[in-house]
């Protein structure tokens, strides 16, 4: 049975964390809540009809890669439809043309937006893959080391969707059409969703009916929620982000190292790596444990102001 949970960066409640079987969350105040997934058959994709002008606007981010300044992005409701009738191999061609990872997907040959660029979704991708690669240091250059392979393109169940990160050893091929390529290439272990504009809703259904929904899939997924605050409000969204330190009554609290943090096992991590390879039990701690006052610091620091 796949349970998800979900990190969740906000001003006064909830961290929550993700997980198969093997990852989990421990914090002086968090709940673990199961999510009960939802079927494929269920559409999350609501057609938003903006009037002529704002869609035509809108639609140059997939014709030119052109995120124009009037397409009043801020106010579109996500997922937004932006192209129909396209084929995967379009929708490929032109997410590399326009470098855009972790921000469209492709289903049913309909181009979906569930995520806009911002400078707090990039941010907090990096702080979270510097922290797990951090971890996996003692095993680099070593055949038990662990491969960062970034926003990796995936395509099956008529879909084609990217993480903003993954992570997995050495891996075998697997038989086609299984792979994550539509045909042999070994699925990532781990992988995180960051979501800043994306609804929870959607990215917890992804998480749920396309990264879990087998074992021979992804092993574990991280997710984090980051509620977007407006621009106006911008000092204030350096306290937005800050994990755990306010209570459910919005009083702050004192965030200490091992408050908030995720498990991550060995087997957890190394799943169906080739069997000659050795896990270094010595060199890696088991679980491997990921501190989220050094992910939420290393985030803050990067919009310190004085």
């Amino acid at each position: 049975m796949t349970v998800t949970a979900l990190a969740r960066l906000m001003p006064a409640e909830l961290a929550e964390l993700t997980n198969r079987s093997q990852v989990s969350a421990t914090t002086s105040n968090t709940s673990t809540t199961p999510i009960t997934p939802i079927s494929l058959n269920q559409s999350t994709y609501v057609v938003h009809k903006p009037d002529k002008e704002l869609s035509k606007l809108r639609r140059l981010w997939w014709e030119e890669g052109n995120i124009h300044p009037q397409a009043k992005w801020e106010e579109a409701e996500l997922p937004y439809i932006i192209a129909e009738g396209i084929t995967l191999e379009e929708y490929e061609e032109r997410t590399d043309k326009f470098n855009v990872r972790g921000l469209w997907e492709w289903v049913d040959y309909k181009v979906i937006i569930y995520e806009l660029p911002s400078k707090h979704h990039e941010t907090f991708i990096v702080s979270i893959t510097s922290e797990i690669m951090e971890k996996c240091l003692p095993v680099k250059r070593t055949d038990a080391s662990i491969g960062g392979l970034g926003a990796i393109r995936t395509r099956t169940d008529n879909s084609g969707k990217e993480a903003d990160a993954c992570f997995r050893p050495s891996k075998p091929p697997v038989r086609s059409p299984n792979g994550s390529d539509g045909e042999k290439e070994p699925w990532p272990n781990i992988v995180v969703e960051v979501a800043y504009s994306e609804s929870e809703q959607h990215v917890l259904e992804k998480v749920n009916n396309y990264w879990l929904r087998n074992h021979s899939r992804v092993h574990d997924a991280i997710v984090i929620k980051i509620d977007p605050v407006s621009e106006k409000y911008e000092p204030p969204t350096r306290m937005q982000f800050e994990f755990g330190t306010h209570d459910e009554h919005g009083n702050p609290t004192n965030i200490q190292q091992g408050q908030c943090v995720i498990k991550i096992s060995l087997s957890c991590l190394y799943h169906d790596t080739f069997t000659d390879v050795t896990i270094h039990r010595r060199l890696l701690p088991d679980p491997i444990i990921l501190d989220f006052l050094a992910i939420r610091t290393e985030f803050l620091r990067m919009y310190r102001t004085r």
